[in-house]
């Protein structure tokens, strides 16, 4: 099935409806900050504070991009992609975000298929970036 192009707010021409995005993450000001960026380019946000709530939401709502943490209460970030990753035939874009330095971490996520990897603190517009060149 052919995607829709989408113009720089995240919608699709021609129907307008706007790319959803799931924040996974426990940090209130960190998703609180990312929600706000993203909605100002048009996307739809999905927020989930653990990964158990983010694992189900994911699989629910079927969002074009998951943004998840690494570490969360009641189900790490690399769980939740674990998972994903088993369950669904079509890979879901994620980008897994923390704030974790190690080497090996950032090497089983990118083994695990995430599609981009980026250590807190961040500047919003590396976010950004990954965000739009992902689901364009």
């Amino acid at each position: 099935m052919a995607q829709e192009p989408t113009n720089e707010a995240g919608e699709e021409k021609g129907n307008g409806q706007a790319k959803r995005i799931l924040l996974v993450d426990d940090d209130y000001e960190i998703v609180e900050s990312m929600r706000l960026a993203l909605e100002a380019l048009g996307y739809e946000i999905l927020v989930a504070r653990d990964g158990n709530q983010g694992l189900a939401m994911a699989e629910r709502e079927d969002p074009d991009l998951v943004i998840l943490d690494m570490m969360m209460p009641k189900r790490s970030g690399f769980l939740v992609l674990e998972k994903l990753r088993r369950t669904r035939r079509i890979p879901m874009r994620v980008i897994m975000i923390t704030a974790n330095e190690g080497s090996r971490h950032k090497a089983y996520a990118e083994m695990l298929g995430v599609d981009d990897y980026i250590r807190k603190p961040f500047a919003m517009d590396r976010l950004l970036d990954s965000v739009n060149r992902l689901l364009s």
